[in-house]
């Protein structure tokens, strides 16, 4: 399944970011967040957002 807008879908691809990341060597904060009702969608919304920074970890998250 490629939905990743429903929260299970959602709850999949924060599981498959953070654990990539993690075998990088790097610790990522991954969230989710319920956007509510969208028309177009006809459904309810949830968005990953992440601290990093296009698409790439900052420094200061690498663990050693």
């Amino acid at each position: 399944m490629s939905d990743f807008c429903s929260n299970d879908g959602a709850v999949r691809l924060q599981s498959l970011i953070r654990e990539y990341w993690k075998k990088q060597g790097f610790e990522v904060d991954v969230r989710l967040v319920q956007e509510g009702f969208v028309s177009t969608m006809r459904s309810s919304r949830f968005d990953v957002r992440s601290n990093m920074v296009n698409g790439m970890p900052r420094r200061e998250e690498f663990r050693v």
